[in-house]
C-alpha cells in the first residue's frame, strides 16, 4: 500500500525521533515493549497504519488470554514506516508487533537480524496458510521469515452511484464496469461525467491513486529482479504517467493525495465520484464517510488484475515479549481471523483456503449497495500476478505521488515533473 523517503539519513532521523519521544514521555524513552506490570499481565503493543480491523479480534484474544494486555498504536502510513526504520536503527521504541506494507517489506527484510525469524518459532509449519508469493515476499535472502502476511490488495473501482446518476452515467455496477475495459476508456468516461458533474465534484480523487493502479498492473514495476530501479527505462511506467497527466489536464481530478487529511475530507464532502479501490480501501471509505452508506458501489478495474497494497506483521527482536508477540501475530493472521477481518472491514485474505469458502465468496457488503465483494475480490486474487517489489518500492511510490501532485497543483507540466521524478528516484539508495 503509500508518502516521503523513509530511511535517508537514518541516523539523524533516528536521533530526532528518539529525542521527540523522550520529550513526550520519559516512560517510553525509545525503549522496547512494556516489561509487564498491571497485575502481572504481559503487555503487548501493536504498531499499525490505517485500519487493520483488529479491534474486536484483540478483545477476543484478551478474553482467551487474560494474562495478556494488548494496545494498538496507529500512525500515518509514511510516518509509521519512517519511525519503524528509526526505532530499528536505534535499538528501541518499536512496538512488540509492527505492521509493514508490501511496498516496504523488501527494505526491512534486508536487515533480518532486527526481527525474530518466525521460522524458528513455528512459522515454517504455517507457511502453507498463505499464497506462495505472499510468503516468499517477506523472506530474507538467508531464508529468515520476518513477517506473517495479513491481506492482499486486489483492484477494483469504487464509485458514487448518486453522482453518476446526476452526471447522466449508468449506476448499475455491470453497466459501469462496461464503461471502462481499458484505462483510456476510463478517462473517456470521466470526460462524460465531468461534462454534467455536480458543482465542485471531480471524476477521480487524484492522479496518484489512479497511477498506482496502472503501475500495479504492469509486468514490471519500479524495480527489476536485480533490485535496480527501472523507472526511466520501463515504458509501461511512462505510458501510465502520460495517460494520467492527460486526465489531470482534462480537469478530471480533485487533486488530492491519498492518505492525507484533505483526501480524507474529500470522502466526507463528496468531492470525487471514483477512487481506485483495492480491497482495503473499502474500510477507509466507510471510516471517513459513514453517512454515505448505499451511495457507493464497486465496479471492475480497467485492464483487469493488478495489486496495490497488502501488509505483514513482524516481531522486532528488541521487544521484551517476543514469544508472546509471535504467537499473537500468528493468531491474527490465521485464516479464521483473516475471514473475520474481511467480512467486517473488507481486507482481502492472503490465505487461498478462503477463496472457495461460501462464507467469503458469497459475502456482500451493504455499505457498498450490497456489492458482491466476496466474489469480486477473491476472483481478483486468483488472477493476481505479483509484481516484484524492490528495497525502496514504497519510497519510489511516494515520489510518484509527489511528482503527480506537482502537475495537479500547476507547479510543473507533465514532462518536467517526470524529469525531476527520474532524478529523485535515482537518489534512493
Amino acid at each position: 500500500m503509500r508518502p516521503k523517503t523513509t530511511t535517508r539519513r537514518i541516523r539523524l532521523i533516528a536521533g530526532a525521533v528518539c529525542a521527540g519521544l523522550a520529550a513526550v514521555t520519559a516512560l517510553s524513552a525509545c525503549g522496547g515493549g512494556d516489561a509487564g506490570g498491571g497485575g502481572g499481565k504481559v503487555k503487548l503493543s501493536l504498531g499499525l497504519f490505517g485500519n487493520f480491523g483488529y479491534t474486536d479480534l484483540i478483545k477476543e484474544y484478551q478474553a482467551a488470554h487474560p494474562d495478556i494486555e494488548i494496545t494498538e498504536r496507529t500512525a500515518a502510513y509514511s510516518d509509521h514506516h519512517k519511525n519503524l526504520a528509526a526505532h530499528l536503527a536505534t535499538g528501541g521504541g518499536a512496538a512488540d508487533i509492527e505492521a509493514i506494507d508490501t511496498g516496504y517489506v523488501a527494505q526491512f527484510k534486508a536487515t533480518p537480524d532486527k526481527f525474530v525469524d518466525l521460522n524458528t518459532v513455528g512459522g515454517d509449519k504455517l507457511k502453507d496458510r498463505w499464497l506462495g508469493w505472499k510468503w516468499s515476499a517477506s523472506l530474507a535472502k538467508g531464508g529468515q521469515q520476518i513477517g506473517y502476511g495479513t491481506d492482499v490488495g486486489g483492484l477494483a473501482i469504487c464509485y458514487r452511484r448518486d453522482l453518476f446518476k446526476t452526471a447522466g452515467l449508468p449506476e448499475d455496477r455491470d453497466a459501469v464496469s462496461a464503461l471502462w475495459p481499458t484505462w483510456q476508456a476510463f478517462f473517456e468516461a470521466g470526460k462524460r461525467f465531468q461534462a454534467q458533474a455536480p458543482n465542485g465534484v471531480k471524476f477521480m480523487d487524484g492522479g496518484p491513486t489512479v497511477l498506482n493502479a496502472i503501475v500495479g498492473q504492469a509486468p514490471v514495476g519500479y524495480y527489476d529482479q536485480n533490485d535496480q530501479i527501472v523507472v526511466d527505462s520501463n515504458p509501461a511506467l511512462r505510458q501510465g504517467w502520460d495517460l494520467v497527466v492527460d486526465g489531470v489536464k482534462a480537469n478530471l481530478s480533485a487533486g488530492l493525495l491519498y492518505s492525507t487529511p484533505p483526501w480524507n475530507t474529500g470522502f466526507t464532502k463528496g468531492q470525487f465520484a471514483t477512487v481506485t479501490c483495492p480491497a482495503w480501501m473499502m474500510a477507509k471509505i466507510k471510516d471517513q464517510a459513514p453517512d454515505t452508506a448505499g451511495k457507493w458501489d464497486i465496479a471492475s478495474v480497467p485492464g483487469g488484475g493488478g495489486n496495490w497494497g497488502g501488509s505483514y506483521l513482524t516481531v522486532p527482536k528488541q521487544g521484551k515479549h517476543t514469544k508472546e508477540a509471535a504467537e499473537l501475530a500468528a493468531w491474527l493472521t490465521a485464516p479464521e481471523q483473516q475471514a473475520k477481518v474481511f467480512t467486517s472491514k473488507g481486507l482481502l485474505p492472503s490465505t487461498p483456503s478462503l477463496y472457495s469458502d461460501p462464507k467469503i465468496t458469497g459475502y456482500t457488503n451493504p455499505f457498498f449497495n450490497n456489492a458482491p465483494v466476496g466474489k469480486l475480490f477473491t476472483d481478483a486474487a486468483k488472477q493476481l500476478k505479483p509484481q516484484y517489489q524492490g528495497p525502496k518500492a514504497g519510497d519510489v511510490q511516494t515520489e510518484f505521488g509527489n511528482a503527480m501532485q506537482r502537475v495537479e497543483q500547476g507547479k510543473q507540466d507533465g514532462p518536467a515533473a517526470w524529469q525531476q521524478l527520474v532524478g529523485d528516484v535515482a537518489k534512493l539508495k
